[in-house]
């Protein structure tokens, strides 16, 4: 019997310490932060641009936070985008990942476990540019048309929305799976007829090899383009106070930069990575910076990811429309914006893009 018992309280006192061990590494933290990012960026160092999680990127703000707790920050850029993301979430690559929509949803229908925690990128722009002379003036012209899009992007479902909602389906069209430096190649030389893509088409129309005709912005925010940043099951179970600390650097990072004084700070260091200053400028214009910096997790951004995943169903991308809703963990989110004063700060819109309390 005593022998029994001191057994039991071996048992006791081993799992006893394996409790303490898990609750020491939740708050040590981990070694390293891999944090994944859906674009290859330019140059070397890598620059990027166009959300909060680039700033925190570029003030290596998320570096400063955790130095002091020797937790080294890794950053990993990838040219082929949400795909390439996706498949270094399934290898485990990954703790962190910045990407949009559609990649995201394709990963939660093959199983990656994520959650959604801020997002970062909202109603960016998207932009039909179109070969000059062609004779399209407006979305319902491209009907039989060569029309190149990102396939696999968020920037893919956001098209396919825009043409349903002005009466084309995706073959009524002949979309050409190109990525951005592709799309500009073949409308300079006018192997395609239009396509749909990013900021990048400003250059080309100020050279006069391009035409834009329809913009997003103008036209409805559900058209525009939706980024958030995701972090792994796996990461958070083990590590939520890191977590926690992740998030609120970049919130604080998006409060500094949702400054309309420092508009032009803003613009000037993002004139350093993919597109000059201009071009950012001109696509930020009418928009106040707290829209487009925004990290809520709002009805809006719901509806969006909703949205995405029927039309990704609908469309044969994936084999299943995921759950959404409990996708969208605020607890991070919350805190941070209470710990840093900031709750009520950015205007929160709803499913239907209108903003909430107008």
């Amino acid at each position: 019997m005593n022998r029994r018992i001191a057994l039991g309280a071996l048992t006791l006192a081993l799992l006893g310490a394996a409790v303490v061990q898990a609750e020491v590494a939740k708050s040590e933290g981990p070694a390293v932060i891999r944090i994944g990012v859906a674009t290859g960026g330019v140059g070397n160092p890598i620059r990027h641009g166009g959300t909060s999680t680039a700033l925190a990127y570029a003030d290596k703000a998320i570096e400063e936070e955790f130095r002091k707790d020797s937790i080294k920050v890794e950053w990993i850029f990838f040219k082929g985008a949400g795909p390439a993301v996706n498949e270094a979430l399934v290898n485990k690559q990954l703790d962190f990942a910045w990407q949009g929509d559609l990649p995201s949803i394709v990963h939660r229908v093959a199983g990656v476990k994520t959650k959604i925690i801020l997002g970062s990128g909202v109603r960016t722009g998207l932009y039909l540019g179109v070969v000059p002379g062609s004779g399209i003036q407006r979305i319902e012209d491209l009907r039989g048309k060569k029309v190149a899009v990102f396939k696999g992007t968020n920037l893919h479902l956001a098209a396919v929305r825009a043409l349903a909602d002005h009466g084309l389906k995706e073959k009524d069209v002949k979309l050409i799976n190109l990525d951005f430096a592709a799309t500009n190649a073949a409308l300079a030389s006018r192997d395609i007829d239009a396509a749909f893509s990013y900021v990048g088409l400003f250059d080309l129309r100020d050279r006069g090899l391009t035409q834009i005709v329809w913009s997003a912005h103008e036209d409805n925010f559900k058209y525009t383009r939706q980024t958030a940043l995701l972090v792994t099951d796996d990461f958070a179970a083990k590590y939520p106070k890191a977590v926690g600390r992740v998030v609120k650097v970049v919130v604080k990072t998006a409060h500094q930069y949702s400054d309309e004084n420092r508009r032009n700070e803003l613009f000037e260091a993002w004139g350093k990575t993919e597109y000059p200053e201009k071009i950012w400028r001109e696509d930020f214009i009418g928009q106040p910076l707290r829209v487009r910096q925004s990290p809520l997790l709002d009805p809006f951004l719901v509806a969006r990811y909703k949205d995405a995943a029927n039309e990704a169903f609908d469309l044969k991308l994936t084999r299943g429309k995921p759950e959404i809703d409990s996708w969208f963990d605020r607890n991070y989110l919350n805190a941070a914006l209470k710990e840093l004063k900031l709750e009520g700060y950015w205007p929160a819109y709803a499913a239907n893009g209108q903003q909430v309390g107008r």
